[in-house]
């Protein structure tokens, strides 16, 4: 199924294709300190429809993970995997069609990547 996806701001925008089949929950450096659910799906499965100047990209470490948020209002959309580099992960909060809350999400051990 088609998911639409924002930033706060709505300045960075998205479409992803997602059957929700993997939401998971990081408990590397980063992840646990922004809590939040992450849907992960293949790079072809996500779409940037609006705002790429409005993304920083933020990377720690070993530099394979890209982090990317938005310049105006701070939020975390997607994100490109250190443990799958075919893979992203899209924050679940900022889909539109969708309530975090909603949904459990299955533990990943980043700590240990």
């Amino acid at each position: 199924m088609k998911y639409h996806g924002s930033c706060h701001c709505q300045s960075v925008q998205f479409e992803i294709e997602s059957d929700l089949q993997k939401i998971v929950q990081c408990n590397c450096s980063i992840c646990i300190r922004r809590n939040a659910k992450m849907i992960m799906v293949p790079k072809e499965n996500f779409t940037l429809t609006k705002g790429e100047e409005y993304l920083t990209l933020y990377q720690f470490n070993s530099n394979i993970a890209k982090h990317y948020f938005c310049k105006k209002c701070g939020i975390y959309t997607h994100h490109n995997r250190k443990s799958d580099p075919n893979g992203m992960g899209v924050n679940l909060g900022c889909v539109d069609e969708l309530n975090a809350t909603d949904y459990d999400a299955i533990s990943f051990d980043g700590r240990k990547l």
